[in-house]
């Protein structure tokens, strides 16, 4: 996936669990795990927003596209 997201960065920062993200944000812990571990399809941009706003950011902090090597272009 061309799309690598780095939840544990800004977690690191804030130096925040991913328990007591998931809380704030009101999603469960397996849903952010999924999202922060690169397996997510998809996510909503209220969820994106939420975890903004909770870890004070811009998306662009949580996002990020990365060349997919696998893909052979």
């Amino acid at each position: 996936m061309p799309i690598a997201v780095d939840i544990d960065v800004m977690l690191a920062r804030r130096k925040m669990s991913v328990g007591e993200l998931a809380d704030r944000v009101g999603i469960t812990p397996a849903n952010l795990a999924v999202l922060k571990n690169g397996r997510a399809k998809a996510v909503r941009f209220a969820t994106l927003a939420a975890l903004c706003e909770v870890l004070e950011c811009q998306p662009g902090d949580l996002l990020r596209w990365e060349v997919d090597d696998a893909s052979g272009e």
